[in-house]
Order: C-alpha cells, then structure tokens, then sequence
C-alpha cells in the first residue's frame, strides 16, 4: 500500500470515525432533548393539574358559600312563615275561646277552677279575681262558692287569678297566661313541647 492510499485509507477512517461520532453525539443531544422535553412536559402538566386542583377548590368553596347562604336565607323564610302561621292559629284559638267564653259550659269550668282554687288554699284567706268581661257571672259564681270573688282591675281574656298572700302564691288559670304558655312552648317540628 502506498503512502497515498494509506492517506486516503487514513482520511476515509477517520471521517467515518468522525461521522460515527457526529451521529452518537446527534443522538445523545436529541435523547438529552426529548428528556428536557419530557420534564417540561411532566412539569407543565403538574402546574395543570394544580390550577386546576386550585380552581375547583376554589369553585366549591364559592358554591358552598352560596349554597349557605341561600340555606340560610330559606330558613330565616322557613321561620317567618312558622311565626304568622304561629300568629294566625293562636289568633284563631283566642277567638274560639272568645266563643267558648259565650257557652254554658265556660260558668261551669269557673265554678271548677274555683272550688280548686279553694281545695289548695283551705283555710287560708284567698282572693279569687275573674276577668272584667265575665262581670255578670260575678252573683253567681260568688253564690255558689260561698265566697266573695272579685273583679279583676284589668283583662285577662277569661278563667280566673287566686292571690295567696300568706304563702304568697299567685294561682293564674287565666286563658291568656295559658296562651302566652302554648305559644311559647309551640312549635311545628311536633305541636307543643312536653
């Protein structure tokens, strides 16, 4: 082999070296690209999935704040409804009384919360009070009790007040005490409380 093909077989190696090289090198760049891109890819969908995560969170919270606040807003309806329905049946029930006060069955219930009236106090001197509107039962009542009842100064929607001053006990059988107690006591869940 001559010096010129030595040359030109020396040449031919080490370009062909050079390309292999070039090639690997080409390879080993495009490898380390499709990592770099393959890690900002992987990065950018974890940013996603984060502000998205962040978003939605976001979101629920903004729905359940709604959400409460529109509960609440039903129920503070809820409530007022109860109340004038509240109102309405214990406007209803005060007129039935007023009907009931009419019967001859109310100077009956007097007479009877009367003779319990006295059956508490027994000896001791008591003053009974009906209310001003039922004044014509006054005789009456007093006669059959044998004891003097007295006009109460101010309404108390029927039935009747004892005063104990001894023991100082205040006996109210009076329907609006006993009103004010139902409408206290009532709710709609299940009518009144025990």
């Amino acid at each position: 082999m001559t010096t010129e093909e030595k040359l030109n077989h020396f040449e031919a190696a080490a370009v062909e070296k050079a390309r292999q090289k070039s090639l690997e090198e080409i390879e080993e760049h495009k490898a380390a690209l499709a990592k770099i891109e393959a890690e900002q890819c992987a990065a950018k969908d974890r940013e996603a999935a984060l502000e998205i995560k962040t978003e939605s969170e976001s979101l629920n919270r903004s729905m359940n704040i709604a959400l409460s606040k529109e509960q609440l807003e039903i129920k503070r309806q809820i409530s007022k409804k109860h109340e004038e329905l509240k109102d309405k049946l214990f406007i209803e029930i005060a007129s039935r009384l007023a009907e009931f006060m009419d019967t001859p069955e109310y100077p009956k219930l007097l007479e009877k919360q009367i003779n319990e009236i006295l059956e508490v106090a027994g000896d001791e001197p008591v003053t009974i009070y009906i209310d001003p509107h039922d004044q014509s039962l006054l005789r009456n009542l007093s006669a059959v009790s044998n004891r003097a009842i007295s006009l109460s100064s101010y309404p108390f929607m029927g039935g009747t007040r004892a005063v104990l001053e001894s023991r100082h006990i205040l006996i109210d059988n009076s329907f609006q005490t006993r009103l004010e107690e139902l409408k206290e006591e009532f709710s709609f869940s299940g009518g009144v409380n025990p």
